[in-house]
């Protein structure tokens, strides 16, 4: 049975050159063959085994993932690449770099870089997270001794989520607050050798691209989390049947289900559009690096809104999405085997690191019309609190020289866009781009300036944002789903060369625009951008669209082009042999439990006459299964109570 392809089929109806998509996907053919090159030398290297993992224990896991790491580092090195193996390395990486005087750049990135010592990144605090200034940790410099006396005063000062590397850092970039002869001078602050309090070398500015770094990084990683997914769920939605014979006829493949198309392609468009605004956001952080070199922060407001936006609503898709490609894969998906539970396991903390998505929608910036939030507002919703504060400044500069430019020059015919009423006649009109982005900016500019129109009856704006902020999330969210749409349909007018391609990427944009106009239709009725047979006609073009992709389904997660050892998942395999090698790794390993306990020694394919052979001398316990031509025996060896 091996060698064989039973996605032959599904492979063959592709309308497009997979190849080429598969270069559109990883951004550039340099990208695409960098990471096809790593990726399978990766998968062939031993020491990244990972189908032992259920069987480890966590400390055997730690170790192993040391191990890992480590060979990384050196392969990296050995390839001549840029990078560290771990994520979570960026973040005391770039923030030295963005931060440190050029003497302490000097003394640390030579360090860094040849991994004679390992940092971590300790910002957070066990009562504190994302608010700097609410911090308790000081840091009372001594002259004397020429040190700083680091100390937590209060359980809630204790380090907390210190990173992955906090069990084996040698070092840390620790926030603290700066105490001199008994003042207290806050974060970010330094000192001479004197005791002598300076302002840091650097703009304060420049702190804040770590931050925004960081999250632009996390929108990518979205992108690869939610692929993943619907890679392993498209593949098994193809191979599983289900219903549907008629006289011996073969069952109908799940896939074919329009209730499965409806959940599940929605989800295959969201990881391209992700991909696609992380690909813009890379490019507007680039440009941003340059803008600050030379001391230019024009930039800065809009990027720290659009990466905690961003952020916010790329992380809560890919997590729901997981979850979804779990539940589409029936009882089979909560095996671990199939790999989604792992995921999103490990998955689901993006939704809070680096800022809790809805506060992160809230911060797009009230300017002069909202202050400061309190502490215990930033803890409960950090996210969604940037995108509204950006977008309520940009409001309150309409009638100003300072007119909204980026990504909210829209608001600029807020006077035009609040007048409109979409003009939709047929369903096919739904597939014009400047119909849908006309759309999405009514609804977002009518929803932002309602909330603005509603803070402005309130004597103090704080009491007005936290009373409104439910209503600040929902505008903040329709703002970055505008962002996600129309970088989409950018992405639509490069010149994208290969059969079919850009065809394919229409029908996903497509799908992908009118899915978030279905599930928020109520926005867009209730703010009078559409009517009820508008988003039913909507509705209609969606479904067509389902059939539509159908028969590329397969080949669009194909051009993911992730090995099964990067999926890690039975279901997901690119040969959909499913169901010989669910059997093989859920039912032939050991089990704990019944009258004795058994210890698993590991399976293997092996000759039957050794394998007597081989017992006669163990107490053993054995299973021989004959699937297809191949003979497997699991090793069980009995432990007697």
């Amino acid at each position: 049975m091996q060698g064989v392809d039973h996605l032959a089929d599904e492979r063959n109806k592709a309308d497009f050159d997979v190849g080429v998509m598969k270069i559109v996907w990883a951004g550039s053919r340099h990208a695409y063959e960098l990471s096809h090159r790593f990726s399978h030398l990766v998968a062939n290297d031993p020491v990244f085994r990972k189908d032992n993992r259920p069987l480890l224990s966590r400390k055997e896991l730690f170790k192993a993932s040391l191990r890992k790491a480590f060979h990384a580092w050196k392969l990296i090195k050995q390839l001549r690449l840029n990078g560290h193996p771990s994520s979570l390395w960026e973040m005391f990486v770039p923030a030295i770099k963005a931060q440190g005087s050029e003497e302490q750049l000097q003394q640390w990135l030579p360090l860094m870089n040849k991994m004679k010592i390992i940092g971590c990144y300790a910002q957070t605090e066990l009562g504190h997270g994302s608010n700097v200034r609410g911090l308790e940790t000081t840091a009372t410099f001594d002259p004397k001794t020429d040190e700083f006396v680091l100390n937590s005063p209060k359980l809630t000062s204790t380090k907390w989520w210190p990173g992955g590397l906090g069990k084996i850092a040698t070092h840390a970039l620790a926030h603290a607050r700066l105490i001199i002869d008994d003042k207290d001078y806050g974060v970010h602050a330094q000192v001479t050798r004197e005791g002598k309090y300076v302002p840091s070398e650097v703009p304060r500015q420049l702190s804040y691209s770590t931050m925004v770094y960081v999250r632009q990084k996390i929108v990518f990683d979205a992108s690869i989390a939610l692929s993943r997914a619907v890679c392993i769920a498209t593949r098994y939605s193809a191979v599983r049947r289900q219903f549907g014979s008629q006289n011996g006829s073969p069952e109908t493949q799940v896939i074919d289900y329009k209730t499965q198309q409806a959940r599940l392609f929605p989800l295959l468009a969201s990881a391209y559009a992700i991909r696609f605004v992380s690909e813009w956001l890379k490019s507007f952080y680039t440009d941003l690096l340059e803008r600050l070199e030379v001391n230019d922060f024009c930039t800065l407001p809009e990027a720290h809104a659009c990466t905690a936006g961003l952020k916010s609503i790329t992380t809560s898709v890919a997590a729901d999405g997981i979850e979804e490609c779990r539940k589409l894969c029936g009882g089979h998906g909560y095996l671990t085997s199939s790999g989604l539970p792992e995921l999103f396991s490990v998955y689901i903390p993006a939704c809070t690191y680096e800022g809790d998505n809805v506060v992160m929608l809230l911060q797009i910036d009230l300017g002069s019309l909202v202050g400061n939030l309190s502490c215990l507002l930033c803890q409960l919703m950090e996210n969604l609190t940037q995108v509204a504060r950006h977008l309520m400044k940009a409001i309150s500069h309409l009638n100003s020289e300072n007119k909204p430019i980026g990504t909210t020059a829209y608001l600029c015919r807020a006077e035009q866009l609040m007048q409109y009423h979409s003009d939709v006649l047929r369903a096919e009109d739904w597939l014009k781009p400047n119909v849908v982005v006309e759309a999405f900016e009514a609804r977002a500019a009518k929803m932002s300036m309602a909330c603005a129109q509603n803070l402005s009856k309130f004597n103090n704006p704080d009491d007005g944002f936290q009373e409104l902020s439910p209503d600040l999330v929902e505008a903040a969210i329709a703002h970055c789903q505008l962002i996600v749409v129309s970088k989409f349909i950018d992405k639509l007018q490069q010149d994208i060369p290969g059969k079919g391609v850009k065809q394919q990427l229409q029908v996903l944009c497509s799908i992908y625009a009118l899915f978030l106009l279905h599930k928020h239709v109520g926005d867009f009725l209730s703010t009078g951008c559409i009517t009820p047979e508008q988003g039913s006609l909507a509705n209609e073009q969606l479904r067509s669209l389902y059939t539509q992709v159908r028969p590329d389904a397969v080949s669009l997660v194909d051009a993911f082009d992730y090995t099964d050892h990067f999926l890690s998942s039975v279901l997901g395999r690119y040969d959909g042999n499913v169901y010989p090698k669910l059997y093989e790794e859920d039912i032939c390993c050991g089990y704990v439990g019944g009258k004795g306990s058994y210890k698993h020694v590991g399976d293997s394919k092996i000759e039957e006459t050794k394998w007597i052979e081989y017992c006669q001398h163990m107490d053993y316990q054995n299973i021989v299964l004959k699937i297809g031509d191949e003979l497997f025996v699991s090793k069980i060896v009995c432990v007697k109570d």
